[in-house]
């Protein structure tokens, strides 16, 4: 096999290049305005008659106007559109100075039509040529690339906007080549779609075989989450790789090129079809606004922060302890995002001087808290540290919203806050009540409310990411019981309606995210395995690739999470978003109790902690034995003493389970009954607690 004569060409180097460009053009041009002169008269003497001088002249005039435009530092393999705007204007401006030179000379000789002609037929050439060495350039890539390495030949599923932007970006590959779309829309079948073949689904196997493709390409952003597994299964049976574009969620500037493509994840099969956001609401709290994200660093605390990046607002402001989590997001906006201003603050959310360094002088229009432990069996094993930072964190950044007249401050909640049986959730569910409370505070100009939902696909902590590095590892994937069932929504979308739900709210709501329909863990396990193109291990076929292993629950776990406490839940604006209006505490009752919590925290007594945090939450239920002999389940740590004070107030049918927690959380602690009736007390006091 014999290079073809372009190869030639791409082994000039570059200033020699722009040299043979620029001879070509000099040589070119002239012949141009002859031919111009030519096609104006019909005469060829009139040619001889103006002689080299008008030619030769123009030539050298445009040599160096298309030098100053840019024309010759373009790289011809990568030249677009763009040329056609800057020759047009390159030789309007040849020809305008040409017929000015003309004129101050007084030269009648020189027609004013045969200067357009001339224009009209340099800007052909200069276009055609243009595009023509470009065509050459890329054959010999691809020939290159044929003997180096094959082409993948690849079909295109979704003959839409997405698969026409996908085929164009091919076109200028050397891996890849698009031969044929596919589409399940029969009246497309045997059209053509930009030059390409397209095929019904029906006919997918017969056209895979016959044009020998490698690997199809799912173009379709909006594919609803089963469809999509419809395909996939479809497409494995066939033996050819399969990969996809990303889903409207992720694509924020809705520009597909050939990075877009990426591997299909099993997120792409358990979230659901996407709901563009409201831009009313989307943008009400975001648009032009000064806009804090606390915990940035982290998997929700990021994806707000680059939801919000799209809304242009005054400034982003990047809050967290992580220094390296908050490298990563500040360095992931500035790249995607170089508009927006952003203000990055290494900090703990617990240090209200530290919160008030980052706002202050800043004017901060809306926060977002989404900082805090969210990691169950650590949070239950590390009390102290959980409840300090999901607690008191949530109570400074209350503080700090309502002292700097903060518009707006949502709170990032969780299902494991209902009716919670651990200690991040139960820590969960005090900010939200730190959150009501500071809602109801008299003469407040901040709107506080909270947004709950369940897990998230993707997050640094979800089950995704160990079931696939269980997977890679060779197994097994270990699950805690056979029935634990999660809600599980994508990032993106919990992102935008965290936002979405902010805008609606008029002060104390807690919004409930739809999460859609629960997934068993072992359901997932096995799609991830299958997905993997292995097969599980079971007494059945011991010969499988992967082990599913029960581990039993962990402490405070549940086999279903629950996003009510109540049942008064009533329909928002937005579809997926419902509100609901929690039971809530007086806030000098709060503060008296978090007072004491505190103390228990910093004496770093478990038990007491567990009694006080139940004293809050009286919902909260640990029913799993733990590991540590000093913290046992709480009903039996609790003194006679105490078990007395419960039958005392149960047998009082007007005492309610409220009082009757803090006689208990009282005896428990060794102190005074916490009073009902004492004088309110501000929140708004963090450096003393």
């Amino acid at each position: 096999m014999t290079a073809p004569r372009s190869l030639r060409l791409p082994s000039l180097s570059r200033r020699q290049k722009i040299v043979l460009m620029m001879t070509v053009d000099l040589l070119a041009l002239p012949l141009c305005f002859a031919l111009a002169l030519l096609l104006r008269s019909g005469n060829q003497e009139l040619i001889v008659q103006y002689g080299l001088l008008p030619p030769l002249f123009i030539a050298a005039c445009t040599i160096p106007v298309f030098s100053f435009s840019g024309l010759y530092r373009t790289v011809l393999r990568y030249i677009d559109l763009k040329v056609l705007w800057v020759a047009g204007i390159s030789m309007a401006a040849m020809v305008g100075l040409t017929y000015s030179v003309s004129f101050l000379m007084n030269d009648s000789r020189l027609p004013r039509a045969g200067l357009l002609i001339y224009w009209f037929i340099a800007f052909a050439y200069v276009v055609i040529s243009r595009f023509l060495i470009r065509a050459m350039l890329r054959r010999t890539e691809l020939w290159r690339s044929a003997r180096e390495r094959p082409t993948r030949r690849v079909g295109i599923f979704g003959a839409g906007e997405a698969g026409f932007q996908l085929a164009n970006a091919m076109r200028a590959s050397v891996d890849h080549e698009a031969v044929c779309f596919f589409d399940d829309d029969l009246s497309l079948d045997n059209h053509t779609f930009t030059d390409l073949p397209v095929f019904h689904t029906s006919r997918m196997r017969e056209q895979l075989q016959r044009l020998g493709i490698d690997e199809v390409v799912l173009a379709v952003p909006s594919l609803s989450p089963d469809r999509r597994k419809r395909i996939l299964d479809k497409l494995h049976r066939y033996a050819v790789s399969v990969r996809t574009l990303p889903t409207l969620l992720e694509l924020v500037d809705r520009k597909i090129t050939m990075q877009s493509i990426r591997e299909v994840k099993v997120e792409d099969l358990l979230g659901r079809p996407a709901v563009p956001p409201r831009e009313a609401l989307f943008a009400k709290c975001t648009h032009r606004k000064v806009v804090m994200v606390t915990g940035a660093g982290g998997s929700i605390g990021s994806e707000l922060c680059r939801q919000v990046a799209t809304q242009q607002p005054r400034k982003l402001i990047l809050f967290d302890h992580s220094e390296w989590a908050l490298y990563m997001v500040e360095q992931d906006l500035r790249r995607n995002f170089p508009g927006v201003p952003l203000l990055a603050r290494i900090g703990s959310v617990c240090d209200a001087n530290a919160v008030a360094a980052a706002m202050q002088g800043q004017q901060v229009d809306t926060i977002y808290h989404a900082a805090a432990y969210k990691h169950v069996p650590l949070v239950e094993s590390n009390m102290p540290e959980g409840i300090r930072n999901n607690v008191l964190g949530s109570l400074t950044i209350a503080n700090m919203a309502d002292r700097f007249g903060v518009q707006t401050c949502v709170l990032i909640s969780t299902d494991k806050a209902v009716r919670p049986t651990n200690v991040m959730g139960a820590s969960k569910r005090i900010a939200e009540l730190i959150f009501q409370a500071a809602a109801a505070r008299r003469g407040t100009r901040t709107v506080f409310a909270m947004v709950r939902f369940g897990n998230v696909l993707g997050s640094s902590g979800s089950v995704v990411p160990l079931f696939r590095s269980q997977i890679e590892a060779g197994g097994p994937i270990t699950i805690t019981h056979p029935d634990v069932i999660r809600f599980f929504m994508l990032i993106p979308e919990a992102s935008q309606l965290v936002i979405q739900a902010g805008a609606m709210a008029r002060g104390g709501e807690v919004f409930v995210l739809d999460m859609g329909q629960p997934v068993r863990i072992v359901d997932l396990a096995r799609t991830m395995i299958e997905m993997a193109g292995l097969v599980e291990r079971t007494p059945k076929n011991p010969n499988g690739d992967i082990e599913v292993k029960f581990v039993g629950l962990r402490p405070g776990e549940k086999l279903y999470e629950e996003l009510l406490i109540g049942g008064n839940v009533t329909p928002s604006d937005h579809e997926r978003i419902m509100c609901s209006q929690e039971p809530r505490l007086e806030e000098a009752e709060l503060r008296e109790m978090l007072t004491r919590l505190y103390a228990a925290c910093d004496a770093r007594d478990e038990l007491k902690i567990q009694t006080m945090v139940q004293a809050i939450v009286p919902e909260y239920a640990p029913y799993s034995s733990l590991d540590d002999a000093s913290r046992k389940p709480l009903p039996a740590a609790v003194p006679a003493e105490s078990g007395q004070a419960i039958q005392d107030t149960q047998d009082d049918a007007r005492v309610p389970r409220q009082v009757a927690l803090r006689r208990v959380a009282s005896h428990a602690l060794g102190q005074p009954e916490l009073a009902s009736e004492a004088k309110p007390v501000s929140l708004s006091s963090p450096g003393k607690l």
